[in-house]
């Protein structure tokens, strides 16, 4: 029987399909006989307590330049729906957080993934703090003097905003490297929150590797290394997906946390691994399957919507 799937995310008509993980989920959906509905993050309202969205039946295809039809505007409760993925991109700022609380009033009877509340409550950078031996060294802090001896103790660091994305805003400053003080200074002007600071992972250079956990499991791994003269690895910046294979150390991080994943409702996460280390855990809207996928040659979408479909019961 099909079931009813609201898709909150980005504009349908800007994503590469050959690389974003919402379009192969609804991909998969309409193979089972689902019947989609796209709508924007702007497009969600709460009135007397109804959590009402303004969206369009949604069609999709693998043709490039062609790869979905909207149908006209309608006004739906969402309690109404099965499921609704909430998937749009980062930043995870007080829009994307209000979303949540106006998520949270449908949830669990109709199945919001991730879980509202605990993506609420996990932001990447910050969720990781919660677990015991997986983080390279990191100060979280508004205090340049603290930051400053943190730096004399590794030298060699990295100083990023504490809720990027994107890789947007990563710097690496090498040991004598005199732009700190600059940096912490535009910092300040441009964010009101802590900085984060952690020890740089020289294992960088041989990719960070991105896990996809489903319900807690660790079903795969790529490798994303970064291009040429570039500290970071992610897509948009020029990374390069590569096959990777998960290593002991891998699956001791994925034991570590999935079962407090798989307690929270966060049914698709993504990790990020440098070296030994856990640097993020990506609950807001993980990327990766596509390029999973192909590696592995089978349908990571498919075992996601399995475990989408068994928590409905």
């Amino acid at each position: 029987m099909g079931l009813g799937v609201a898709i909150q995310m980005d504009p349908i008509e800007a994503i590469d399909i050959n690389g974003d993980s919402s379009f192969v989920m609804a991909l998969e959906a309409k193979r089972r006989g689902h019947k989609l509905y796209h709508y924007q993050p702007k497009d969600l309202s709460f009135r007397d307590r109804k959590v009402l969205a303004r969206v369009r039946a949604l069609d999709v295809r693998r043709e490039k330049g062609n790869h979905f039809t909207l149908g006209e505007p309608e006004m739906i409760d969402l309690s109404e729906m099965d499921v609704v993925l909430m998937r749009q991109d980062p930043p995870f700022d007080m829009s994307y957080i209000t979303a949540t609380h106006i998520l949270e009033h449908i949830h669990p009877k109709t199945l919001v993934v991730n879980d509202p509340v605990h993506v609420r409550n996990a932001p990447e950078k910050l969720f990781v703090t919660h677990f015991e031996d997986v983080m390279p060294p990191t100060l979280i802090t508004n205090d340049r003097q603290q930051i400053m001896e943190f730096r004399a103790e590794h030298q060699d660091i990295i100083v990023k905003p504490l809720f990027g994305n994107g890789g947007a805003g990563v710097f690496h400053l090498k040991p004598g490297d005199e732009n700190l003080n600059s940096l912490l200074e535009l910092f300040t002007e441009m964010y009101r929150e802590p900085v984060i600071v952690q020890r740089y992972l020289p294992e960088v250079r041989q990719g960070d590797k991105r896990v996809i956990l489903i319900d807690g499991k660790a079903v795969g791994a790529i490798n994303r290394v970064p291009a040429e003269g570039e500290a970071r690895s992610n897509m948009h910046v020029g990374g390069r997906a590569e096959k990777s294979e998960l290593t002991k150390r891998d699956l001791e991080i994925c034991e570590i946390i999935g079962p407090t994943l798989a307690e929270k409702g966060l049914i698709f996460v993504g990790i990020d691994v440098i070296g030994r280390y856990l640097t993020e855990i990506n609950v807001t809207s993980p990327t990766g399957l596509q390029e999973l996928g192909r590696f592995e040659g089978r349908s990571i979408e498919a075992e996601l919507w399995d475990a989408i479909e068994a928590k409905l019961g």
